[in-house]
């Protein structure tokens, strides 16, 4: 994000939760105050927080609209890629009530997030899985004894739980850096 002074950069950058200690939090502020990053705020954001807030959602909002926050008939699947891979109708796999994000399809399965993602494995190592765009993939999964059903992004809760699991957090710095001695291209990596 370029600021109103054209001359700066700024960015909001987050230590995950796995990674989050004392020694990593002490080698970004390192890393920044070599390369003349100015930070600007710091802080904890708790699991709870981020939550309670749908906050890792709006962050990885393009795989997380497929997989928490939109319902399979807002999304914009191409129906004849679908019926060309599944050899099923989209319109058909919707009246059969067959098809849900990976957060209702836990509730409908009946399935932890865990289990889910052990299913959204064996569904993509079984070539059941199409790509319909980047970050938006979907899958026939199949668990014991239950109907097969189409699930979005199945991946994505098992990433998501990582930062909302009761008792982690992120650490997080909002920046500053001139852009003439840091492009934001080197700044990104």
């Amino acid at each position: 994000d370029v600021s109103a002074d054209h001359n700066q950069n700024r960015a909001f950058v987050f230590i995950k939760p796995h990674a989050n200690t004392k020694a990593t939090q002490d080698l970004v502020s390192s890393c920044f105050a070599t390369q003349g990053v100015e930070v600007l705020e710091e802080g904890e954001l708790t699991a709870e927080h981020i939550e309670e807030n749908k906050l890792i959602d709006q962050h990885y909002y393009s795989i997380a609209s497929k997989a928490t926050l939109l319902k399979p008939t807002d999304l914009p699947v191409p129906t004849d890629k679908f019926k060309e891979f599944f050899a099923e109708s989209w319109e058909d796999a919707l009246s059969r009530n067959s098809v849900f994000n990976a957060l209702d399809a836990c509730t409908h399965l009946d399935v932890d997030v865990e289990t889910l993602t052990q299913h959204w494995v064996e569904c993509q190592n079984a070539e059941k899985m199409v790509k319909f765009g980047g970050g938006f993939y979907c899958g026939l999964v199949s668990v014991p004894d239950k109907p097969a059903v189409y699930v979005f992004n199945g991946f994505f809760m098992n990433m998501r739980a990582k930062y909302v699991a009761p008792g982690t957090s992120i650490h997080y710095y909002s920046v500053s850096f001139p852009a003439s001695s840091l492009p934001w291209q080197s700044f990104r990596g």
